[in-house]
């Protein structure tokens, strides 16, 4: 067999993408609690997912698009001050009855426009501008924690997100899909490189990370080629917390979650795709099992959809949306945020939910109560340029 330089680099750095550190490397990690972020791409219809139901007309303004009172069988399901929650979000609900979730409404990023592309480019590298970054906000606040190990950061799936890149390495982990390449290849190519010392420390590494993750997850770590969307999400997810849960394991993960873009069919749409969120949220729940009291998983999205329907049976791009925080470190049961409401007046543009909250200000709530991170540091080198947005407070449990 003819081995190259290139195949070795490229093995080494296939193994090295899993990001599961081994226990002595993290067994001091700068900090106990474990931070999720879900990013929803595509735009999430928070009207949908978190209705109004106090709203007068809110049925006439978007019929058949979701829930628009509490009764019926896809009623919504009870939230504070008068919100519902969609009906394929039931484990969701149960813990915001638990007192282990919670909705920020009428949010949004400062973008202003519609492109997809813009807006998940300010929500990933918290700048107020498209490409005004080439690193995301969640590895510089990485980069702020004190590290007594490597890859603190960890993202679900085979790449790595804006939110996540930077400075700071960081690594990605998705259920195997290819079979194993076997201990003796494996040992052939440690012969042949061991005089390379770049590439013979970087598959030395690839195979020990490799391995310890195999020792966490077991046959969980496999998933067969074809796998439904549904049960391959719960998989990621579960694999991802157990990671997560363990005491030598990284702290942060991102998960992209997407399809969200709702223009046509959005009733069924969405409640498949809320199905998915809710069942990964339950596997993270699961997964981090006694460590889910120190958790906190926020889910956000780019920006939100118009408030009456389109001539399709969805809705266009529009501004404020809904942003969802679970966990048992959060202070849950309630619906924060302003309500701008949705009377003709009152809707940005004359079609949108105007936004009552920007997102960073619950970025930095979750970070300075979370993770420790300084407000002076939050404005100065998370998200730079936001001296004027405070962190939200309330969220967490004190």
């Amino acid at each position: 067999m003819a081995l190259t330089r290139r195949a070795a680099l490229a093995l080494a750095a296939a193994q090295a993408a899993t990001p599961f550190a081994a226990r002595v490397a993290l067994a001091s990690a700068p900090t106990r609690n474990r931070l999720v972020l879900v990013v929803l791409r595509g735009a999430l219809d928070g009207l949908a997912a978190v209705p109004p139901l106090f709203e007068p007309g809110l049925g006439a303004l978007r019929p058949g698009l979701g829930p628009v009172a509490q009764d019926g069988e896809d009623g919504a399901l009870l939230l504070d001050r008068g919100f519902g929650l969609h009906p394929s979000l039931p484990a969701l609900h149960a813990m915001y009855r638990a007192g282990e979730a919670s909705f920020v409404h009428a949010i949004a990023t400062p973008y202003r426009e519609r492109s997809h592309f813009d807006a998940q480019d300010i929500l990933e590298s918290g700048a107020t501008r498209a490409r005004a970054a080439t690193d995301g906000w969640l590895n510089r606040a990485i980069g702020l924690m004190p590290r007594q190990g490597p890859r603190l950061g960890i993202a679900a799936g085979t790449s790595v997100p804006l939110v996540l890149r930077g400075a700071v390495p960081v690594g990605s982990w998705a259920p195997q899909t290819m079979p194993d390449l076997g201990p003796d290849f494996l040992a052939l190519l440690e012969q042949v490189y061991r005089a390379d010392l770049p590439l013979a420390a970087a598959l030395a590494e690839g195979r020990r990370l490799h391995e310890t993750t195999g020792s966490v997850l077991g046959d969980d770590a496999r998933m067969a080629p074809g796998t439904r969307p549904g049960p391959a999400l719960r998989a990621m997810a579960s694999g991802v917390a157990r990671l997560l849960a363990e005491e030598g394991g990284p702290r942060i993960a991102s998960f992209d979650l997407a399809g969200w873009d709702t223009h046509a069919a959005q009733a069924q749409r969405l409640r498949q795709l809320l199905r998915g969120l809710d069942d990964l949220l339950d596997a993270l729940r699961e997964g981090l099992g006694a460590e889910w009291k120190r958790s906190v998983v926020v889910v956000a999205t780019e920006f939100g959809r118009t408030v009456r329907r389109n001539g399709t049976g969805g809705t266009d791009h529009g501004t404020g949306s809904v942003a969802m925080l679970a966990g048992g470190a959060v202070a849950g049961g309630r619906v924060h945020g302003d309500w701008p409401g949705l009377a003709p007046d009152k809707l940005l543009q004359g079609r949108d939910l105007a936004p009552a909250t920007d997102m960073r200000a619950l970025f930095k709530g979750v970070l300075a109560a979370h993770l420790g991170i300084s407000h002076a540091s939050l404005e100065r080198t998370v998200f730079p340029g936001s001296g004027g947005i405070r962190p939200l407070g309330g969220l967490l449990r004190a």
